[in-house]
């Protein structure tokens, strides 16, 4: 269904983008847009991916009151908007929704009136990820009137709403609801003005069946229990996305003076254990470099694989896939991140999606300046080596010329915000914060900066102009600096014009290039202490392997000797590095280790019944990752065609002849309505590890699945989710298509 044409984004003149350029018409602000201050009614700039009215009103709070069915996968919901018309003779409220919400009724009641009268609504068409809800308005509203709206409804499968029947828990025991609402899925949650330009305060109460616990991303919580009533409250006005609700049998264990871990019981002991004294370390840290935590409590909550993402940085609670916590060094880089967004992001906001390096870029800074502080440049310098490398690795894939490597990128109507979320976001951003950092000459004076901007800006929306002015009001010698261009960044496709300086991890970094020299100038690497890799942190054997991939299809014998080295050490790492070695044995069709490749599929992949739902093609924001997310599809590419039967195959035949299941092609919409749906759980862990940071990740991928049997079918078919997307995942898809087949091959079968 095609977006109703809306007026495109007002984007700055490229002069004022460049620091030495300043538009004097707008004082040296961005012509087409300004901050958007929560409590001033400012005008926010235009969200093509929002169907609301939301510059015709000031929204100062909103309650939700919730009632939860498991047994239904329902919500049934009362949504109450306190709102002050700010545009004279404003007739209609239009707000984002969703085809599964279903309304039934809205009424108003203004400051002066004694009775809430009923409106009329219509539930119309905007874009592939939502709805428009238009409300027709009383007569008597006029400007700076306070109404409020109440809007019943009830919500149901959602793109934000994740019902797991209790198979997909890790405990198995009990079901589960999460939300999860980046970047435009929550108004399958709640009808909102669905923008990170709008900020309020809400409070809830949550009515659910006893045993249950729920938690909300919210700065205050209590329990009723005579009325058997969660209620919450966030004092602080945050964006509609960040509203977060989990619901299940959750436990908790304190970590800190303001921290908790919440999980199933079967992992709680285990997060506490590796988080415990952790969180308020990092927290201190952070408030020394960026002022004051501004949330109060600062809680981890750990979920099911079936959590899409790797972590979310709701406000107070945030939410992290359990699955990471088979990774020490993983699980701090993760945990780090999402605090670091409490500032960067969180307290101040993109007041766009296609600035959303405001908030990434900002947020993976701040965790290496933590990390930094924490455990040492060397090992923050490593990491970033590891996440540069896959960077330039997608640059390859996607080609220099690609806008979505832009920091800047227009977003057209109807495209998905969640698609814009790249590695681009998080890296490219990155290195133009540190670039900005060099210009200061002092990453302490910078550190003052971010600090000032995080005062002057906190609990508001900001376009880049806001943030690049302050630089340069804070340092005015900057824009004197020769070759001094903020265009170039923003605007620019390709690589960034420069990197920051990682000489201080080459004690760690250097071994690594000089083991991966050595296994590919074509000799067999000997003494084998030259190849010794067991001391090596988890990231130092990522780098490793990360490179080696970029070499294959390796020949056969160098599959052989790397077998051979690093066989008994692959088995005692986590997921993270095993797959990585899978990759490799699929990419040069290394027969000898399908075994491993086979043990490895049962023992992280899990085929379990869901719940009837919608099927949502690739790109319409369920599976996008915080995309962290996918990218906009280039030209898809045909799907890959199986490789021919091989007369010296040793596996062919092995264990009997199937007929190839047909080559996967990608579904049109709408191919499947109702049909089972089948959670793949940890179908893939990390290529670089951060999938919310939109690189190649996908945690847990949802299938219609209307006849599948066999495992290849399941494997084959996320190639096909995956093909087409224009990014890393394009090479992934056809990793595990080739996966697939050496199962189908091997006679591997998985019945669900």
């Amino acid at each position: 269904m095609s977006a109703p044409a809306r007026a495109a984004p007002s984007a700055p003149s490229p002069a004022s983008l460049c620091c030495c350029r300043k538009s004097p018409s707008s004082g040296g602000r961005c012509v087409g847009g300004s901050a958007v201050d929560g409590g001033s009614g400012r005008r926010a700039p235009a969200d093509v991916a929002s169907a609301s009215n939301l510059v015709n009103f000031h929204l100062r709070h909103f309650h939700l009151d919730l009632r939860v069915n498991f047994a239904l996968k329902e919500m049934s919901s009362w949504l109450v908007l306190d709102l002050v018309p700010l545009v004279p003779g404003v007739r209609t409220l239009v707000l984002d929704a969703h085809p599964s919400l279903l309304v039934h009724a809205v009424d108003c009641q203004t400051s002066g009136g004694r009775e809430a009268a009923s409106l009329a609504f219509r539930l119309e068409p905007f874009a592939d990820f939502g709805s428009a809800l238009n409300v027709d308005l009383p007569d008597s509203v006029e400007t700076g009137t306070h109404m409020r709206v109440t809007v019943r409804y009830t919500a149901t499968d959602g793109p934000a709403m994740w019902w797991l029947d209790s198979e997909l828990t890790c405990g198995q025991a009990h079901p589960l609801l999460f939300t999860q609402g980046h970047s435009v899925s929550n108004r399958s949650f709640f009808p909102c003005f669905d923008s990170p330009a709008v900020k309020s305060t809400y409070t809830a109460a949550v009515r659910v069946p006893d045993g249950v616990t729920v938690l909300m991303s919210a700065s205050r919580s209590w329990y009723s229990k005579a009325e058997r009533v969660f209620h919450f409250s966030m004092d602080a006005p945050v964006p509609a996305y960040l509203v977060a609700l989990v619901a299940g049998n959750l436990r908790h264990a304190d970590v800190g003076p303001r921290s908790r871990v919440w999980a199933e019981p079967c992992l709680l002991s285990c997060a506490a254990k590796k988080l415990g004294g952790s969180v308020e370390r990092w927290l201190t840290i952070a408030e020394g470099l960026f002022g004051p935590y501004l949330w109060g409590r600062c809680d981890l909550v750990f979920l099911p694989p079936a959590f899409p993402i790797v972590a979310m940085e709701n406000p107070c609670l945030t939410f992290i896939i359990a699955s990471i916590l088979e990774s020490s060094d993983f699980l701090l880089i993760d945990a780090v991140h999402e605090i670091a967004h409490a500032w960067f992001g969180n307290a101040v906001t993109n007041a766009t999606w296609e600035e959303m390096w405001l908030s990434e870029g900002l947020a993976t800074y701040a965790q290496r300046r933590i990390t930094t502080e924490a455990y040492g440049a060397a090992f923050t310098c490593l990491e970033s080596a590891v996440r540069l490398d896959a960077l330039h690795r997608q640059l390859r894939l996607l080609g220099d010329d690609n806008p979505v490597s832009r920091l800047q990128v227009k977003l057209e109507p109807g495209v998905n915000p969640s698609t814009l979320m790249n590695l681009f976001t998080y890296e490219k951003g990155f290195c133009f914060v540190s670039y900005l950092s060099s210009l200061c000459g002092d990453v302490g004076r910078f550190d003052g900066f971010l600090r000032d901007y995080i005062g002057q800006f906190k609990f508001r929306s900001v376009v880049a102009q806001d943030f690049l002015d302050l630089f340069l009001a804070t340092f005015p010698e900057a824009a004197q600096e020769e070759g001094v261009d903020f265009q170039r960044w923003l605007t620019g496709c390709g690589a960034p014009p420069c990197e920051p300086d990682l000489s201080a991890g080459a004690a760690l970094i250097q071994p690594v290039r000089d083991l991966i020299g050595v296994w590919t100038r074509g000799r067999a690497p000997d003494p084998p202490e030259e190849t010794d890799v067991a001391g090596w942190s988890t990231f130092q054997v990522v780098l490793f392997l990360d490179s080696m991939l970029d070499q294959a299809p390796l020949p056969h014998e160098v599959m052989l000797r790397l077998r051979a080295r690093y066989a008994s050490l692959l088995d005692e790492l986590n997921a993270e590095v095993q797959v990585r070695w899978l990759q490799m044995v699929a990419r040069s069709l290394f027969y000898p280790d399908v075994p491993r490749l086979n043990r490895f599929l049962r023992k992280h992949v899990h085929v379990a019944h869901v719940h009837s739902a919608p099927v949502r093609r690739p790109g319409d924001g369920r599976h996008a990752r915080r995309g962290r997310g996918g990218l906009p599809a280039d030209p898809a590419p045909s799907s890959p065609q199986p490789p021919a039967e091989s007369a010296t195959n040793p596996l062919a035949g092995a264990r009997g002849r199937r007929p190839a299941p047909e080559t996967p092609r990608r579904r049109p919409r709408g191919l499947f309505k109702r049909r089972r749906r089948f959670g793949v759980r940890e179908t893939r862990t990390s290529q670089n590890d951060k999938g919310d940071r939109g690189d190649d990740r996908e945690r847990a991928t949802f299938f219609s699945l209307s006849s599948f049997s066999s495992f290849p079918s399941v494997l084959w078919a996320l190639s096909s989710r995956f093909l087409g997307r224009g990014s890393v995942l394009n090479a992934l898809a056809q990793d595990f298509y080739v996966v697939g087949r050496i199962g189908f091959e091997a006679g591997f079968s998985f019945s669900p």
